[in-house]
């Protein structure tokens, strides 16, 4: 790779950044998916050999992490996944209730008759995983991203997205200790969503989404002992 470089600059140059990018996405969905608790080691020398790379986009890669808040780098002394006070979820649960009634509003006039379908029917299925949260929370993502899928935004669908990577861990550590009415709620604020948006009422979309978003912050604010450790 180094010969490669040195006598082919240009042309290296796209393949790591590829790989940078292939190995960026395989870290960050270990870390949504909670292969990757917070705090976990990541070692540089141990992904170049994973993915079969050099250590150059395995540098790229965890700076554009870090970058996105996932990964937290000390210099002289490594990197590792991000942790989370219970104040620093907290805000970025207040920036997603506001952000993403938003990105709801630019997307909902857009979403044709077929997507709303789709959403229907990720509620539906949705509410019969039951207590699997690993199926909750991939559904969830996909109902919410999907919900989002007509806006044309140059920088909100963006940075929604990373705020949401960034508490993913927190998130499923709660879903995880959820009691049936919880799961009984968020099911049905899913249905009140789609109903909403195939009237035509966006306010009234916006209303359900925000109050979604509020009930996990406060019930996370009561579970200070997920972010301990």
């Amino acid at each position: 790779m180094t010969d490669i470089a040195t006598d082919a600059p240009d042309a290296a140059r796209p393949r790591d950044g590829d790989a940078g990018a292939r190995i960026a996405d395989g870290i960050r969905s270990g870390i949504v998916a909670g292969l990757y608790p917070p705090g976990t080691r990541i070692r540089q020398e141990d992904l170049a050999a994973q993915y079969g790379a050099s250590r150059v986009p395995v540098r790229e890669a965890i700076r554009q992490l870090e970058y996105e808040g996932l990964i937290t780098v000390v210099a002289n002394s490594g990197a590792w996944v991000a942790r989370l006070t219970l104040a620093e979820c907290e805000e970025i649960y207040l920036m997603r209730e506001r952000l993403e009634p938003l990105l709801l509003r630019y997307s909902a006039p857009h979403l044709t008759d077929v997507e709303l379908e789709g959403l229907a029917a990720l509620a539906q299925r949705i509410s019969v995983v039951g207590a699997d949260t690993d199926a909750f929370l991939t559904l969830d993502a996909e109902f919410h991203l999907a919900s989002y899928a007509g806006a044309k935004t140059s920088q909100l669908d963006d940075l929604v997205r990373r705020l949401w990577n960034t508490t993913a861990p927190y998130r499923r550590a709660y879903v995880a200790s959820w009691a049936p009415e919880s799961r009984r709620i968020a099911h049905e604020e899913h249905h009140l969503m789609v109903a909403a948006l195939r009237e035509g009422d966006v306010e009234e979309a916006e209303r359900i989404l925000a109050g979604h978003i509020r009930r996990t912050r406060r019930q996370l604010a009561k579970s200070p002992e997920i972010f301990e450790g």
